[in-house]
């Protein structure tokens, strides 16, 4: 038995806990919020195998280039001189090239497939303490180049098992029988589940703590003691915390840690936006990507989700209350008589996804540290990969065979 201290109370730090709480280990989890916030809870919830495509793709760049100086563009990059940017797009711009998207396309295939099945038995082990809906997910357009772009992804999905199903107008509509649904088409991907995140967070923190994992929140991390190539305290603002192995799961701040332990880690935090609906009266029956929008739609029970934008603008920047609007109007675009409107201003909630430069998170152990992992990046995809981190990082810790091969995902690649 280990004791191990996780930095980071997210998805994917709960998500390792709890499996490394099952081989008996003693675990602390450090986190600068109070569990009740964060990218973790915000977001659309979704369990998606049918996002096997990783950010940096072939075309991303130019299309970003037309986004990226309107603020209200479904990408935007806010203009400042940041060396760290600079860095992190002039890799992403490398990376997004055919060769290294089909490299890629495979392992995370593996991943998201692998976490899909965890996500379901974490829900069972837990006695189904949070949602786990298993109706699929919609990615419907409006146009003729979207639509041949996604018949092209629903082909790739075929190559790695995934079942599709391309659907006329009328066929989208008799899936949605209570709401208008104004579009060219869709694809409909059967295998993706979503979660109810809040409910997630929520049931994961409960169990954790009911299996005497000890959490310190509200904390900053201040710095480390290192000696030789271990750490051997993380010193906090709550005290210092002693361990054999840390995890540093700590999202789009994970580069800050980095930097006091002298690693430097390229990784953007991308803002997203989301609103919530309480009480619907005619809600959707499925989750849907309005893909030429970049809008992701959840139903929660009965609530219902909108959410998306990716903005890059640094971790304290200000909501810009027009890409909410953005959100909002793209709604009503693809689903004209939706019984919502718009929001009061604190009604609206953004949170950080931390993004790697070509689409694949971090997992593993830094050169320079032989008991510290590090674990991050995993973008718009933290709850769809959650549970399969979570497992790997487990059987780094107990020295075990990994269920995938980890080297993609290799910290300093």
């Amino acid at each position: 038995m280990a004791k191990i201290v996780i930095a980071g109370a997210g998805i994917v730090g709960l998500s390792t806990a709890f499996y490394l709480s099952q081989s008996g280990h003693q675990i602390a989890i450090v986190d600068r919020g109070d569990l009740q916030t964060g990218t973790s809870f915000g977001n659309a919830g979704y369990v998606s195998p049918s996002h096997f495509i990783p950010l940096a793709t072939p075309g991303i760049v130019a299309q970003g280039l037309k986004w990226m100086l309107s603020s209200s563009s479904p990408f935007y990059i806010k203009p400042r001189l940041d060396l760290s940017l600079i860095k992190w797009g002039l890799t992403f711009w490398k990376r997004s090239g055919y060769e290294t998207m089909k490299r890629n396309m495979p392992v995370l295939n593996e991943m998201l497939q692998m976490s899909r099945s965890l996500t379901k038995e974490m829900h069972e082990h837990m006695g189904q303490s949070f949602s786990f809906q298993e109706s699929g997910c919609l990615m419907l357009y409006k146009n003729a180049v979207t639509e041949k772009h996604e018949a092209e992804m629903a082909h790739d999905a075929s190559t790695f098992g995934i079942e599709t199903k391309m659907l006329n107008p009328q066929e989208v509509q008799e899936m949605e029988p209570d709401v208008e649904v104004n579009v060219r088409g869709g694809v409909f991907y059967p295998i993706d589940a979503h979660v109810n995140p809040s409910e997630m967070m929520q049931a994961l923190h409960q169990y954790l703590k009911n299996a005497g994992v000890e959490f310190m929140l509200n904390a900053e991390i201040i710095g480390f003691e290192k000696k030789a190539k271990k750490i051997t305290k993380m010193i906090t603002s709550k005290g210092d915390l002693e361990a054999d192995e840390f995890i540093l799961a700590a999202g789009s701040w994970l580069p800050d840690l980095c930097k006091k332990l002298e690693i430097d880690l390229m990784l953007q935090a991308g803002k997203g936006y989301s609103m919530t609906f309480q009480n619907i009266k005619n809600n959707l029956q499925h989750p849907s990507i309005l893909v030429d929008h970049r809008v992701a739609m959840t139903p929660l029970g009965n609530d219902l989700r909108m959410g998306g934008t990716m903005e890059i603008s640094g971790l304290k920047s200000p909501m810009l209350i027009k890409r909410a609007h953005s959100i909002f109007d793209a709604a009503k675009y693809y689903y004209p008589n939706l019984p919502v409107s718009f929001p009061d201003e604190n009604k609206i909630w953004f949170g950080y996804r931390p993004l790697s430069p070509d689409g694949l998170p971090y997992l593993g152990r830094h050169s320079s540290l032989s008991n510290t992992i590090i674990v991050g990046g995993h973008a718009m995809l933290g709850i769809s990969l959650a549970a399969a981190t979570g497992k790997l990082v487990g059987e780094m810790i107990d020295h075990s065979p990994t269920s995938m091969n980890i080297k993609p995902f290799d910290i300093e690649r």
